[in-house]
C-alpha cells in the first residue's frame, strides 16, 4: 500500500509540474475574493507594505507621506480604496499585492475643463500588446530566459515556475558548494523576474523568503483571469519587455523597457528597429541591417542581469557575451546561422554622449511647468523627474483654451507688424524700438467659494523661469498701493483707539507734534459728525500733500531729492486719492514719511519720545530696558531671517539689502570678513559695483585700510552701512557660527546691545547724535512696516529703510501684487489660492486615492470698509487716471459695462554714481519693467507686466501704458471668463469665511539700503 501510495503521490507532482492542474484551480477560485473598492473618505486601514523599485518609482508606498503633506496644506481625501479581507490576508502573509499592475504610467495634468495640459509617460517607448513584439525577439528572450512559457500544450501552466531550469539551478547551486568557482545560472522564470524587479527590496533577492515570496506572488497573479493562463503568459512577455531594468543614462534618467533602453544606450528607434526586425530578409543589404538592430536588442536582454555593470563600465564583456549567446541561437535553430555571422561582426554602438533634451516651447508649457513645481512642493518632493514618474492624474484651475490662446498673444507681439497692430507703438509706449527683446507676463485668478483659482498664468519667455514668482523686478509705482493700504491701516487702527471715545476724553488726548496722522484723528472725530469708518476712510483720502520735489528729505542715511513725472504737478497741492489717481511721487513720499513717524511713535518700547529728551530721568534705565528686551527682539528678528542659511547664503541675503556704494560696501565687508586679503577684498568690491568696472587700486587700498577691523565702533559700522547695527553683528557672527542656536545668539550678543545703544544717550555732539537716532529710528520703523506689507504677501524679508519704498525702490514680484489685488477684491479677506484642485493616484489599483481641496478658511486682513474705499480709488485710476485707456473697455451685451480698476507702475531700474559734487558720473540700465495689477468686476484679478532685463532696457522709454494697451488687446479673448454672469460667491463677498488675524504679525524684518538708488519714473496717463 505504502508504494502504491508513494506511486499514486509521485505521478501527481508529475502531473503537477506539467499541468498546473489543481493550482489552477485553487488559485484561480482564489482570485475571485482578491477585490477592492472606492468608498468615500479616507482608509485608516490601507497599509500594504511594499517598497519596491515600482511601489517607489509609481509613489504606492509613499502614499501615506503624500496624503500627510497634501492634508498639512489644506487637502483631504475624498475617497480611496478598500481590499477585500482575502486580500489583506495574502498580503499580511507576505505575499506581494495581488492585481493586475500598470506597465506604462506617469503624471498626467489637466485643466479646470477636464481638457489635458501635460501627460509625461513611462516607459515611453513600449510593445502594445503580445503581437506587436517580432517573433524573433519573443523566442530569443524565451530560449534565453524561460523556454517552456508558451507551451501551448499546457493551457493551465503555472508560469510562475519552470522546473526544468529551477532543477538545474538547484543542481548548479549545489555543485558550487564543492566548487566556487562554478557559475550558477539563475532559475527564475519571467512572472519571478517581474515580481523580483519591481516589488523586492532594491529589486533584488536576498534570501531564500524572498524567492519564495517572489514565485508565490507570481502564481497568483498568474491566475486572476481563471484557470487559462495563456494570456496571462503573454501579457508577461511583453511587461518584461516594456520595464525589464536597464540602468539610467546621463541626460535620460532610469531606463526601464526595451524600447527606451534602445534609446538611452544605443540611440535606435523603437518603431524602426521593431519593423526591421518583423520584415527583415536573407538579402545580404537587409540582412546587415537586420543583424546590426538584432544584436542590439538581444545585448540589451542580456545586460538585465547586470545593467549598471554591462551598460557603463563592462560594455567589452557584453559585446562577448552578446556575441557567445549568437552562437548558442544559431546552434539551437533560434536564428540562422547568416544572422549569427552577420550580428557577431556588428559591434555595440553606445552614446558616448548624454541623450539629447527634447526641443522645448517653455513659454508654451509655462502654465503645466507652474502646476508641476507647485504639485511637487505640496507632495514634498525634491524633483520633477520623481513628479513625472508617479502614477497621478491631477486637475488644476487653469483654462486651458484661453491659457493657449493668451500665450500666443503674447509670443506674436515680439513680431513688429503684429505689434503694431496690438496699438503698442507711438509715445510712452513702444516709440520705435524692438518689441522682440519684450518679456510679457500675464496672470489671472477668479475668487471662487473653494478659493482663489488660477485661471491664466502665460508669458513669452522662452525660458524656464517664472516672471511672477521667480523675480525681483523694480514695478515702479505699484509700491503706492502698498503703501495706500498700510495708510488706511493706519486710520483704521486710530479708528478703533478713538471712534469710541467722548470728546472730552478724546480732548485730552496728546500726540506727539511728529506723529501727523494720530493728530490728524483725533481732530477728524472732534469736528465730524459722522464717526463711521467708512468716512474716516473716505475723508483720510482727501488729506492733502505738497507735490513741490523741491525740499530735500533726510532718509536712507541720506538726505535725498525726489522728481515728479509730470513737471506741471510740482507746485500743486494734492489729495491722496488725486495723487494716486495720476501717481505722484511727491505726495506719497510725504505720506510715506508720515507713515514712518507714526510707527516710530508707536512701536512698542520706541525710543523716540525718551530719545528727545536728554534730561529725561528715566534715560539710564530704559537704556538698560531697551538694550536687554528690545535688542533681543532686533536680534530674534534677525536670526529668523538667517537662521538656516549657509554662510554664502547669508552674505547674499545681506549684500542685497542695502544700495550699493563704495563706502557701505567696503565699511560692511571688512566687518563681516575681517580676514579677508586685499585680493579678496578687490574681488568683491569689483563684483558688486557693475557701475564701477576697473576702479583705481589705489582707490580700493584705501578703502581697504580705512575700514580696516576694530577702527570704528558696531554703532558707527551700522551708521555708515545703513544697516541696523545688531543686524551686522548677527552676519559677521553667523559667518563664523553658520550653526549657532538662538540662545547662542543671545549670550554672545550681550555687550553689543548694550553698546549698539549707549552712544544714543550721549548729550555731546547733539546734532550728529540726533542724525544717528533718526536714522536707527527710520530703520526701526521700517522694519515695523515690512510687518505690515509681509503679511499682505510682499515677498522679500526686507524693506529699504528710505521714503523711496513708497515709490518702488524696495522692489515686488507681480504674483504678489496680485495676492494683495485678491484680498482688496475679496473685501480684506485672503482666501486660499487654488492651481490644483483634485489629485488622483493610482487609479485602477488597490491604492487607488482621490484627494480634494478642503472648504476655503479665509483670513481676515482688514475690514470690508478699508477695501471698498481702495477699489474705489482704484476704479478711478481706470475711470480717470493713469490706466484710463481701459476706461469702459468691457461691455456687456446688454449695454452696462464691467467695471476695471487697477494700479500701474513703471520701474526703471539704473545703476547710478555720483561725484562727490552731486553729478551724476555714470548711469546704466539694469531693467525696465511696466506693471499692471488690476480686479475685473468683482471676481477677476491679476496682473500683467512688460519687462526688458539687461543693458537692451536702455534702448526703452515705455512706460506703464505698454502694460495697460496690452492688456485691453487682450479683454476680447478674455470673454468667455469676464462675461459670466454669476455674482461673486456669498462665501466670498457679503459672508466671507474668515478666522481672525492678529493685528500685528510678526514677520523676518530687514533694514536695506542703497546709494545707487534706481531711477524710479512714475506712471502717466495714455
Amino acid at each position: 500500500m505504502f508504494l502504491i501510495a508513494l506511486a499514486l503521490t509521485a505521478f501527481f507532482i508529475y502531473r503537477e509540474t506539467e499541468t498546473s492542474a489543481y493550482q489552477a484551480r485553487r488559485l484561480a477560485k482564489l482570485g475571485n475574493d482578491l477585490r477592492w473598492e472606492v468608498k468615500s473618505g479616507p482608509n485608516g486601514g490601507l497599509h500594504l507594505p511594499q517598497a519596491g523599485p515600482y511601489d517607489m518609482r509609481l509613489g504606492y508606498s509613499r502614499l501615506p507621506e503624500f496624503l500627510q503633506s497634501l492634508t498639512d496644506r489644506g487637502f483631504h481625501v475624498h475617497a480611496q480604496a478598500r481590499i477585500s479581507s482575502r486580500m489583506k490576508k495574502l498580503v499580511e502573509q507576505g505575499l506581494f499585492v495581488p492585481y493586475r499592475e500598470k506597465s506604462q504610467t506617469g503624471l498626467a495634468i489637466v485643466d479646470g475643463n477636464g481638457q489635458p495640459l501635460y501627460r509625461a509617460v513611462f516607459p515611453t517607448r513600449v510593445y502594445e500588446n503580445f503581437e506587436s513584439v517580432p517573433p524573433l525577439v519573443t523566442n530569443s528572450l524565451l530560449f534565453i530566459e524561460n523556454r517552456e512559457l508558451l507551451d501551448p500544450a499546457q493551457p493551465r501552466k503555472n508560469p510562475a515556475i519552470e522546473w526544468t531550469r529551477l532543477g538545474k539551478a538547484v543542481l548548479d547551486k549545489t555543485i558550487q558548494f564543492v566548487r566556487p568557482e562554478h557559475d550558477v545560472p539563475g532559475g527564475s522564470t519571467l512572472a519571478t523576474q517581474i515580481e523580483k524587479y519591481r516589488h523586492s527590496p532594491h529589486g533584488m533577492t536576498l534570501s531564500p523568503n524572498d524567492k519564495i515570496q517572489q514565485i508565490a506572488s507570481a502564481s497568483v497573479r498568474a491566475y486572476l483571469d481563471g484557470e487559462e493562463t495563456m494570456p496571462a503568459r503573454k501579457r508577461i512577455v511583453v511587461d518584461y519587455l516594456n520595464t525589464v531594468p536597464l540602468a539610467a543614462a546621463a541626460g535620460f534618467g532610469e531606463a526601464n523597457g526595451l524600447g527606451d533602453g534602445l534609446w538611452a544606450w544605443y540611440g535606435l528607434n523603437f518603431e524602426r528597429t521593431n519593423r526591421i526586425l518583423k520584415t527583415g530578409s536573407a538579402s545580404s543589404t537587409d540582412l546587415a541591417e537586420t543583424a546590426r538592430y538584432y544584436k542590439h536588442v538581444l545585448s540589451l536582454m542580456i545586460a538585465q542581469r547586470r545593467p549598471s555593470s554591462y551598460l557603463i563600465s563592462e560594455r567589452k564583456a557584453l559585446n562577448e557575451l552578446t556575441n557567445s549567446h549568437l552562437r548558442v541561437l544559431a546552434q539551437a535553430g533560434v536564428i540562422s546561422p547568416k544572422l549569427s555571422e552577420a550580428a557577431i561582426n556588428v559591434p555595440l554602438r553606445f552614446r558616448y554622449a548624454a541623450v539629447p533634451e527634447e526641443t522645448r516651447n517653455f513659454s508654451a508649457s509655462k502654465a503645466a511647468n507652474a502646476v508641476r513645481v507647485h504639485l511637487a512642493s505640496q507632495l514634498g518632493l525634491q524633483r520633477l523627474y520623481e513628479l513625472d514618474r508617479l502614477d497621478l492624474s491631477v486637475q488644476s484651475t487653469l483654462d486651458g483654451e484661453l491659457q493657449k490662446k493668451t500665450t500666443d498673444i503674447l509670443r506674436q507681439l515680439k513680431n513688429p507688424e503684429y505689434a503694431r497692430a496690438a496699438g503698442l507703438y507711438g509715445n510712452r509706449l513702444l516709440g520705435e524700438a524692438d518689441p522682440g527683446k519684450i518679456i510679457y507676463s500675464f496672470t489671472l485668478s477668479e475668487l471662487t467659494p473653494q478659493g482663489a483659482k488660477f485661471r491664466i498664468q502665460a508669458d513669452n519667455f522662452d525660458q524656464p523661469l517664472d516672471i511672477n514668482k521667480g523675480t525681483k523686478l523694480d514695478l515702479g509705482s505699484t509700491a503706492k498701493l502698498r503703501t495706500l493700504v498700510t495708510y488706511l491701516e493706519i486710520v483704521e487702527a486710530l479708528h478703533r483707539k478713538y471712534a469710541a471715545l467722548e470728546p472730552e476724553t478724546l480732548h485730552k488726548e496728546v500726540s506727539d507734534p511728529n506723529d501727523v496722522l494720530s493728530r490728524w484723528a483725533i481732530e477728524y472725530l472732534l469736528q465730524s459728525t459722522d464717526k463711521s469708518l467708512a468716512a474716516m476712510l473716505g475723508a483720510a483720502l482727501e488729506r492733502k500733500y505738497s507735490a513741490n520735489p523741491f525740499e530735500q528729505f533726510f532718509t536712507g542715511g541720506g538726505a535725498h531729492y525726489f522728481q515728479n513725472f509730470k513737471h506741471e504737478d510740482d507746485s500743486r497741492i494734492l489729495s491722496v486719492r488725486e495723487a494716486t489717481l495720476n501717481s505722484v511721487n511727491l505726495v506719497y513720499i510725504r505720506l510715506m514719511r508720515d507713515i514712518v513717524r507714526y510707527h516710530m511713535l508707536h512701536i512698542k518700547g520706541s525710543s523716540a519720545k525718551i530719545l528727545k529728551d536728554a534730561d529725561h530721568p528715566g534715560r539710564e534705565a530704559y537704556l538698560r530696558r531697551f538694550a536687554d528686551k528690545e535688542g533681543t527682539e532686533f536680534i530674534n528678528r534677525f536670526y529668523l531671517k538667517y537662521k538656516g542659511k549657509t554662510a554664502s547664503e547669508i552674505d547674499e541675503i545681506f549684500f542685497s539689502s542695502f544700495r550699493h556704494t563704495p563706502r557701505r560696501l567696503a565699511a560692511a565687508y571688512r566687518y563681516i570678513h575681517p580676514e579677508a586679503t586685499p585680493a579678496q577684498f578687490n574681488k568683491f568690491m569689483t563684483s558688486r559695483l557693475p557701475g564701477l568696472q576697473g576702479p583705481d587700486e589705489r582707490v580700493l587700498h584705501d578703502q581697504y585700510q580705512r575700514y580696516a577691523p576694530g577702527k570704528y565702533s558696531l554703532a558707527d559700522q551700522g551708521y555708515i552701512v545703513a544697516a541696523h547695527p545688531l543686524e551686522l553683528w548677527l552676519v559677521h557672527y553667523l559667518s563664523s557660527h553658520p550653526n549657532a542656536k538662538f540662545k547662542d545668539v543671545i549670550k554672545a550678543s550681550s555687550a553689543e546691545r548694550i553698546a549698539v545703544y549707549r552712544w544714543l544717550f550721549k548729550t555731546i555732539h547733539k546734532n550728529a547724535q540726533d542724525i544717528r537716532i533718526r536714522s536707527l529710528l527710520e530703520l526701526e520703523a521700517f522694519l515695523e512696516i515690512h510687518r505690515s506689507w509681509k503679511r499682505l504677501g510682499y515677498s522679500f524679508d526686507a524693506l529699504v529703510p528710505s521714503l523711496a519704498t513708497a515709490i518702488g525702490s524696495s522692489a515686488d514680484r507681480p504674483a504678489a501684487l496680485a495676492e494683495l489685488m485678491g484680498i482688496i477684491l475679496n473685501n480684506g479677506v485672503r482666501i486660499p489660492t487654488m492651481l490644483i484642485e483634485r489629485l488622483h493616484f493610482a487609479a485602477g489599483t488597490p491604492f487607488e486615492t482621490i484627494v480634494e481641496r478642503i472648504p476655503i478658511q479665509g483670513e481676515k486682513m482688514f475690514s470690508p470698509d478699508l477695501a471698498a474705499v481702495v477699489r474705489d480709488v482704484l476704479t478711478r485710476v481706470v475711470e480717470k487716471g493713469t490706466a484710463s485707456r481701459l476706461a469702459h473697455s468691457i461691455v456687456k451685451e446688454d449695454g452696462t459695462w464691467i467695471p476695471i480698476g487697477g494700479k500701474t507702475g513703471t520701474g526703471d531700474h539704473r545703476y547710478v554714481t555720483f561725484s562727490s559734487a552731486g553729478v551724476i558720473k555714470e548711469s546704466h540700465a539694469v531693467n525696465r519693467s511696466a506693471t499692471f495689477v488690476f480686479f475685473i468686476g468683482d471676481r477677476f484679478f491679476g496682473t500683467l507686466t512688460a519687462f526688458v532685463p539687461g543693458a537692451d532696457a536702455a534702448n526703452y522709454q515705455f512706460t506703464s501704458a505698454l502694460s495697460t494697451q496690452v492688456l485691453k488687446y487682450l479683454l476680447p479673448t478674455l470673454k468667455p471668463l469676464t462675461d459670466k454672469a454669476q455674482p461673486l460667491p456669498e462665501q466670498t463677498s457679503s459672508k466671507p469665511i474668515v478666522k481672525p488675524s492678529s493685528a500685528k504679525e510678526k514677520g523676518v524684518d530687514e533694514a536695506v539700503n542703497s546709494s545707487q538708488q534706481p531711477a524710479l519714473v512714475d506712471d502717466q496717463l495714455p
